[in-house]
C-alpha cells in the first residue's frame, strides 16, 4: 500500500504554498498515526508550491507529515520483529 498524503489536503491557513488548497481539519496526522499495524510501502508527499509558500509554513507542515510517516514506518518495522 503507498499513501499519497498530499498537503493540499491541510487547512491553506498551514500550508499556502500549495497548488490547488483543499481545506481539511488538523486530523490529518491523526489519521497517519491511526495507520499503525497495515504494513505500508512506501510515501509521496506532493503538492509544495514554494512561490506561494508564505515563511515556509508548507515546507514545514510536509516536513510534519514525512516524519510522521517516517515513525510510522518504523513502528510497524519494530512491532513485525520477533521478540
Amino acid at each position: 500500500m503507498l499513501p499519497h498524503r498530499r498537503i493540499d489536503y491541510l487547512d491553506p491557513c498551514y500550508a499556502p504554498g500549495t497548488g490547488t488548497p483543499a481545506v481539511l481539519s488538523t486530523k490529518t496526522l491523526h489519521i497517519i498515526r491511526g495507520l499503525q499495524g497495515i504494513k505500508l510501502v512506501g510515501m509521496v508527499l506532493v503538492e509544495v508550491t514554494p512561490a506561494y509558500d508564505v515563511n515556509e509554513m508548507t515546507a514545514l507542515a510536509g516536513a510534519s507529515i514525512a516524519l510522521d510517516l517516517l515513525c510510522l514506518f518504523a513502528a510497524n518495522k519494530q512491532a513485525s520483529q520477533p521478540a
